[in-house]
């Protein structure tokens, strides 16, 4: 094409001169492309023979315009910089454009820049066609398409010395962004020069579209890595081999290493003999959920919760994995949460203002200054639960678990399962993957076993070693777990007299009677009664709607005088049966339930019903008690309730000689 139009330089010439004073040219000697050109220019306004006026961009204006198009300009450079080496000292200048038609950048000879001065060659000048007239530049710009504008081809006359090959650069949509262009003498005009122009165009937008799949490649990676390390859970990635690829904060700190011992090492040394059920996860494409783990770890083992994903590419082959832990512990804290594991009760719960309920309060709070085991004794129905909820809630641990077991309610071969947790496999029914004992899940807080005199033996030795070596061994297992649990134990019977007749361990109640509080029955907490009374119409009444604007004296006395063998659970229930049978707004004996009037004798004097003082009452039942025992006095006290010497103490004080 170059030599073609060299030959055709004077019809050029000719057919410009004709349209430049008509308005016409031969379309058989001038392109279409270069015809529509001078029609724009002409519309234009563009005077073909005087200096061209020149457009450049103020300095500001052209700074923010360059750093809209940086990334163009530092990607096109280095090809820029390319072929002007191939026609440096040829008198060629390279240049490239935004999509508006401002320069950007230009290379050039300074003798070829002085040459051309004045021709919008240089940075923040503007080479649009209704600016500068018909070029190379403009047309690519505005028809998307490569050109080569040669000689008298240009519109202005200051131009026809030179010619210019000029190739838009496109986004991945087609979007038209830049030009780059090659100027010349137009007697070096050749073909090869707007094809070496198109080649680095097309190469400076595939590196464009590979910068921006990089871009888009670093900000997926910095997302993923910023989602690894905001979740609260220990994710770490593997590839076939079992090599660890990466890791996030939480497993690094789950693990107690840092990433320089685990990224680039094998899972073998992480996860040992478990590392084989993940390498199955791989092999088969197939992962699994929440299986617990125990880990060695620096400073001991490490129980844990583990799921593991195979990582799939499209076509289904497994690449490596994610493997999430959490910590056994979290997961606890969680279920605890979950299943209402706390405390509810603090030391103000605790209501009463006789002397042995303040010694017990202080006792409470001794036992909360410090993490000693605690024995708690007293009858049913005295609140044993409610003294360990208020030392859990008094001590450090009050943010931790508070576990409750009753010893008693378990059948005697689940005991040890439900205190220290099983593996897979321990026995028939067994839950897969094994599960956690009230030791583990109460780990940081307070275990509660209630009703310990009934705790099994053999389980007592198991207990035993708990509490001196603070680790478990789960049934069926032989990883040792360590523990951090507080004990509270409590019971309605004489452990002493259990010891004595060998259904208790010795050393085990050494163990246990570390801090010892008693709870005294309700029937010695006389000036304890009413305030009870009243607390529990406030409760009841409210509960069920009920308003209670007064109580009868009478109600007070009888229920003073009644000798509570169920204790504070029972009154709850008088009162709660009382409010129900409550007709009105005042609180009688009438509404009392049938089973204490029928224990409360009393006699008419006058219109008014008698009650008996508890002292009456008191000997009255010892004599029906001796009666219906036929005088035994071991059977007696028994029944009472109360040891042979109390017994033997109460008959003295009343007068009371019974013999069978």
């Amino acid at each position: 094409m170059g030599r073609s139009l060299l030959l055709m330089e004077t019809e050029i010439y000719n057919n410009w001169k004709k349209f430049v004073h008509t308005g016409e040219y031969d379309p058989k000697t001038i392109r279409s492309v270069i015809g529509h050109s001078w029609e724009i220019s002409r519309r234009a306004g563009i005077d073909p023979y005087m200096p061209l006026r020149r457009y450049r961009l103020p300095e500001e204006e052209f700074r923010v315009r360059y750093e809209r198009a940086s990334q163009i300009a530092e990607v096109s450079r280095p090809f820029m910089e390319s072929i002007y080496k191939i026609v440096a000292k040829s008198g060629f200048i390279v240049r490239l454009t935004d999509h508006e038609g401002y320069i950007m950048a230009t290379l050039g000879e300074p003798d070829t820049l002085k040459k051309m001065e004045g021709l919008n060659i240089q940075p923040r000048d503007c080479c649009r066609e209704d600016i500068v007239g018909t070029n190379a530049i403009g047309i690519s710009l505005r028809t998307g398409t490569p050109v080569q504008v040669f000689a008298a081809e240009h519109y202005n006359r200051n131009y026809h010395s030179w010619t210019t090959s000029s190739c838009p650069i496109k986004d991945k949509n087609g979007e038209v962004m830049a030009a780059l262009s090659l100027t010349g003498s137009y007697r070096n005009v050749h073909s090869h020069t707007l094809g070496m122009v198109i080649a680095a165009a097309e190469a400076i937008e595939k590196q464009l579209q590979l910068k921006e799949s990089n871009n888009r490649l670093s900000l997926a990676n910095k997302h993923f890595l910023a989602i690894m390390e905001s979740i609260s859970e220990g994710l770490i990635c593997i590839d076939n081999n079992l090599t660890v690829t990466d890791i996030n904060w939480y497993a690094k700190k789950i693990l107690n290493l840092p990433e320089s011992r685990i990224v680039g090492r094998s899972l073998n040394k992480l996860f040992r003999g478990y590392s084989q059920k993940i390498k199955n996860v791989i092999e088969k494409g197939e992962g699994f959920s929440d299986e617990e783990v125990i880990l060695d770890i620096p400073g001991g083992t490490l129980r844990c919760v583990v799921s593991t994903t195979p990582i799939k590419q499209s076509e289904g082959v497994t690449q490596g994995a994610i493997i999430t832990v959490r910590e056994g512990k979290s997961i606890h804290s969680l279920v605890n949460r979950i299943v209402g594991a706390e405390a509810r009760f603090s030391l103000d719960d605790i209501i009463g203002i006789c002397p042995q309920i303040q010694e017990a309060k202080s006792r409470v709070l001794l036992a909360a200054r410090n993490t000693s085991n605690v024995l708690l004794t007293g009858e049913s129905g005295t609140g044993k639960e409610l003294f360990a909820q208020a030392i859990h809630n008094a001590s450090s641990r009050k943010n931790g678990p508070f576990i409750i077991i009753n010893c008693g309610a378990i059948p005697r071969e689940l005991v040890a399962s439900e205190l220290f947790g099983y593996v897979e496999g321990a026995f028939t029914g067994a839950r897969r993957g094994g599960h956690p004992g009230k030791f583990e899940l109460a780990d940081g807080g307070t275990i509660f076993l209630d009703e310990i005199g009934d705790m099994p033996l053999d389980i007592q030795a198991n207990l035993l070693r708990v509490l001196e070596t603070k680790e478990i061994v789960r049934v069926g297992g032989s990883k040792v777990i360590p523990v951090d649990v507080r004990v509270v134990a409590a019971t309605h019977k004489n452990l002493e007299k259990e010891v004595e007749t060998g259904n208790f361990r010795q050393d085990l109640y050494y163990r246990l009677n570390v801090i010892r509080i008693n709870i005294p029955p309700l029937r010695e907490r006389k000036e304890d009664i009413k305030v009870f009374i009243d607390k529990f119409v406030d409760k009841y009444s409210v509960q069920m709607g009920k308003a209670v604007k007064r109580i009868e004296d009478a109600y007070y006395r009888m229920l003073e005088n009644y000798p509570w063998p169920g204790n504070v659970r029972e009154m709850q229930n008088v009162i709660h049966q009382s409010i129900i049978a409550m007709e009105g707004e005042e609180l009688t004996c009438k509404n009392l339930p049938g089973s204490i009037k029928e224990t409360m004798p009393a006699v008419e004097i006058g219109e008014e019903e008698r009650i008996y003082t508890l002292e009456e009452l008191e000997a009255d039942g010892i004599r029906k008690a001796l009666e219906m025992c036929k005088g035994n006095i071991s059977r007696t006290s028994r029944v009472l309730g109360i040891g042979r010497n109390t017994l033997y103490r109460k008959m003295e004080k009343y007068g009371i000689e019974y013999a069978p």
